[in-house]
C-alpha cells in the first residue's frame, strides 16, 4: 500500500474508532441518565413469590429479602408491604418469611415476580394514608409541576423532593409524621416525572437541573403564606435541596434541610446505574465522559452546592454504609466539617433511599429532634 494510501486508512480507522466510542458512551450514558421511575436500582434484585398466608408471604432468599425494616413489594400489576422477617417461622435455605402488612392492589401469588422498594405507600396522601390534600400545580421554568398540598396550623413548611427510581409517592413514608406536628407538607413532581414536563434533553441530570424546579416550589410556598422553608430530599431529591439551599434567591426562607441518601459523588452513582442497566464494564469510563459532556455536570459541581463552608442552616443527613447508589464518605465528611450545623443518622443495612424503612421508629424520632426548634 502506498503511504499516502496507508495513512487516509489509518484516519479513517480512527475516525471510525472515534465514532464508535461516542456512540458507545451515549449508549452507556443513557443507561444511567434515563432511571425511570420503577426501574430497579442497584441491590433491588428480582424476588419469587413462593407463598402466601394470613400476615405472613414467602420470597426467595437473598441479602436483600433479608434486610429489617418495612418496604414495598412491588411487581407487575401488584403492590404489597412487608414488614421483618418473621423467626421461626417455616422456611428452608432458599426462601425468607416476611410479615405481610398488607395488599394495596393486584395478588401476590405462587410464582409472581417481585422487588422491594423504599416506596411503601401507592396512590395519594388520602387514599393511601387518610390525609386529605389538595392537587396544586406550580409554576416552573418549563411549565406546570403537579405538587400535593397537605394543609397544616404552622406558618414552617416542608418541602419534598423524590430520588432516582421513585415518584412524589416516596414522601408518603413520612406524611403522617409531619402533618402529626401540622407542619404543612408540599410533595413535587418535577421535570421528568409523571404529568411533568419532560427535560428538554429528556435525561436526567442528577439534580444539578433539577433544583430549579424545587426553587419553583419555594416560591410558590412562600406566595401562599410560608414564612420559613424546610427542603427535604431523598437521592438526588437531596442534591436539589442543597442546590437550592446554595443558590436561590429565596434562601433565606430556608430555615433547614433534611437529607436522605445524598448523591454527592454523582461519578460514583453513575457507574452504579449504568451497572445495574447491564452497561459492560469496559464502557463504564465511556459513560461517564459522555454523561459528563450531555449534562455539564463535573465533580466541582455538586461539591460547591455541598460545601461546608457554605452551609447556613442546621441540616440531618439520614445516610448508612450499605447504599451502593451514593457513597456515604462524603456525607460523614460534611457531618464532621460542620458539626454545629450538621447531625448524621447513621443507618446500617439500609440500601438507597431507604434509611426509613430500615428502622421507622429511630428515624422518625431523629427526625423529631431536628424539626422541633425549626416549627
Amino acid at each position: 500500500m502506498r503511504p499516502a494510501n496507508a495513512t487516509a486508512a489509518a484516519v479513517t480507522t480512527m475516525i471510525g474508532l472515534g465514532a464508535a466510542a461516542v456512540a458507545a458512551g451515549r449508549y452507556a450514558s443513557d443507561a444511567a441518565l434515563r432511571p425511570a421511575p420503577g426501574q430497579a436500582l442497584p441491590g433491588d434484585p428480582r424476588l419469587t413469590v413462593h407463598a402466601t398466608a394470613a400476615g405472613r408471604v414467602t420470597l426467595t432468599r437473598t441479602l436483600a429479602s433479608l434486610r429489617p425494616g418495612t418496604y414495598g413489594l412491588t411487581g407487575h400489576g401488584v403492590h404489597a408491604v412487608v414488614g421483618g422477617v418473621l423467626e421461626g417461622e417455616a422456611r428452608t435455605a432458599h426462601t425468607v418469611v416476611r410479615r405481610l402488612e398488607r395488599v394495596s392492589h393486584g395478588t401476590l401469588a405462587p410464582g409472581t415476580r417481585v422487588r422491594l422498594t423504599p416506596q411503601v405507600h401507592s396512590g395519594d396522601p388520602f387514599t393511601a394514608l387518610g390525609l386529605d390534600h389538595r392537587d396544586v400545580e406550580i409554576p416552573g421554568e418549563q411549565g406546570a409541576l403537579p405538587a400535593w398540598f397537605l394543609p397544616g396550623s404552622r406558618r414552617t413548611w416542608v418541602l419534598t423532593a423524590h430520588g432516582l427510581g421513585t415518584t412524589r409517592e416516596h414522601p408518603m413514608n413520612v406524611m403522617r409524621f409531619l402533618a402529626g406536628y401540622g407542619l404543612p407538607v408540599l410533595d413535587l413532581a418535577y421535570r421528568g416525572d409523571q404529568g411533568a414536563p419532560r427535560p428538554r434533553d429528556g435525561i436526567s441530570h442528577l439534580g444539578d437541573a433539577e433544583w430549579r424546579d424545587l426553587d419553583a416550589a419555594i416560591g410558590y410556598a412562600v406566595r401562599h403564606g410560608a414564612e420559613r422553608v424546610v427542603l427535604y430530599g431523598w437521592s438526588t431529591g437531596a442534591s436539589m435541596a442543597l442546590h437550592a439551599a446554595a443558590d436561590s434567591t429565596l434562601r433565606e426562607r430556608i430555615c433547614g434541610i433534611v437529607l436522605d441518601s445524598p448523591v454527592l459523588d454523582w461519578e460514583t452513582t453513575l457507574r452504579a446505574l449504568a451497572t445495574a442497566r447491564r452497561t459492560p464494564a469496559a464502557l463504564l469510563p465511556l459513560a461517564v465522559r459522555a454523561a459528563q459532556g450531555r449534562t455539564g455536570l463535573g465533580g466541582h459541581r455538586l461539591l460547591r452546592a455541598a460545601n461546608p463552608r457554605d452551609l447556613r442552616v442546621p441540616t440531618l443527613i439520614a445516610h448508612g454504609p450499605d447504599d451502593r447508589i451514593a457513597p456515604w464518605g462524603p456525607s460523614r465528611e460534611l457531618a464532621a466539617l460542620r458539626p454545629e450545623l450538621v447531625t448524621l443518622h447513621t443507618v446500617p443495612l439500609a440500601p438507597h433511599a431507604a434509611m426509613w424503612n430500615a428502622g421507622p421508629a429511630r428515624y422518625e424520632e431523629e427526625l423529631r429532634r431536628f424539626l422541633t426548634p425549626l416549627m
